[in-house]
């Protein structure tokens, strides 16, 4: 497990260097192709800036040492299942292969020097926290601390001139939902004066950015109460800001297409409404069922938009295309008689780089809603 691969093709000429998981899916995990290379402390570190010189906006950030971004894309960057995530001074390393714990306290220590960050912590994929996979693990599990020293509670970290806070030993992903980082802005950008409705709202970070951006009212809903929870300390974390002071935050628990359901008879209407669900395709199978997820969330939020009012909804879906959602959500629209001018289409953010194909899997929609046919 993790030893080093040199893949040649037919006719014995070099291809690939890799790492090697025999019980992977893909179970090489490229490194380099082209000419041989030696894969030393040197290649490790040109490759982490190279990484690093893609988000060179967020290095030059007068706020640097306080963001939280995406180091590391796995496959995007180079490194197939290796995927790093900085928040303020912590970096989390995600692993969705056991054949990088073997090189794990190497490349941790290496990345800390790259980036001056002082502790890191490890979250492990769902695959690697099974029993079976445990002797891979030499003793490692999700969330323990890796390097330095972190305190008890989550991590602080500023996101468009705004405090979050990231649990990045037990929360989902690594603590937050870097992604969707523009798109939380832009719905900001977009607030000043309105009525939010922020449905699969997890922390609360596009209910946070609607509220700074001067929203009169958000509603954050969501299925988990610690997420709530933590949405409501988001929330809090900036009400020296008199937009977030004056702004009547309320929160629901509860799931989000019943709640939808529920806001509709009561006659709620919103001025923005947020769809941000999970992935509804984990595998190709369930494509067709998330389409269908996908038209009711539609049928349901057009319920609760009101006239001239925004529609933003996404999916992080990688096996639905961004065109079959888009059309998706359009088709839902004529059915249910509301017509959408787009406003924009939108994908990751920038320290989200896209390498191949399936790695675009983020796509979100903002439109204007006219009225009811």
């Amino acid at each position: 497990m993790g030893d080093l691969a040199v893949i040649f093709d037919a006719d014995r000429k070099f291809v690939a260097m890799a790492l090697y998981d025999p019980e992977s899916p893909i179970q090489f995990k490229i490194l380099h192709v082209g000419k041989p290379t030696k894969i030393d402390d040197a290649w490790w570190v040109d490759t982490f800036r190279r990484a690093l010189g893609v988000r060179q906006e967020f290095l030059d950030d007068p706020d640097a040492d306080h963001l939280a971004y995406r180091i590391i894309n796995g496959e995007n960057d180079g490194l197939g299942g290796f995927v790093v995530d900085r928040y303020a001074d912590t970096l989390v390393i995600k692993l969705y292969s056991a054949a990088w714990i073997p090189h794990l306290s190497r490349l941790t220590r290496l990345l800390l020097d790259v980036t001056g960050c002082g502790s890191a912590i490890l979250r492990l994929a769902r695959n690697l926290q099974a029993e079976k996979r445990s002797a891979d693990l030499f003793g490692l599990s999700d969330g323990d601390v890796i390097a330095g020293t972190l305190p008890d509670g989550p991590v602080q970290f500023a996101e468009g001139g705004l405090l979050f806070e990231a649990d990045v030993r037990t929360g989902q992903k690594t603590g937050h939902f870097l992604d969707q980082r523009a798109n939380r802005i832009l719905v900001g950008e977009m607030a000043r004066g309105r009525d939010v409705l922020d449905v699969f709202a997890s922390t609360g970070g596009f209910s946070v950015h609607a509220a700074a951006g001067g929203a009169r009212s958000v509603h954050s809903v969501d299925i988990s109460p610690p997420t709530i929870a933590a949405a409501e300390r988001n929330m809090a974390l900036n009400s020296r800001l008199e937009a977030v002071a004056n702004c009547d935050f309320t929160t629901e628990v509860g799931d989000a297409f019943e709640v939808m359901v529920q806001l509709a008879r009561a006659e709620k209407d919103y001025d923005i409404v947020v769809v941000d669900p999970p992935s509804f395709a984990q595998r190709q199978a369930n494509v067709d069922g998330a389409l269908r997820a996908y038209t009711r969330l539609t049928h349901l939020a057009l319920r609760l938009v009101r006239p001239g009012g925004v529609l933003m909804q996404a999916s992080c879906s990688s096996r639905v295309p961004a065109d079959l959602f888009f059309d998706t959500v359009l088709d839902a629209a004529e059915d249910a008689g509301r017509s959408m001018r787009e406003i924009a289409r939108t994908g990751h953010d920038v320290d989200h780089p896209i390498g191949f194909r399936e790695g675009a899997y983020l796509k979100a929609g903002f439109w204007t809603v006219g009225k009811r046919r």
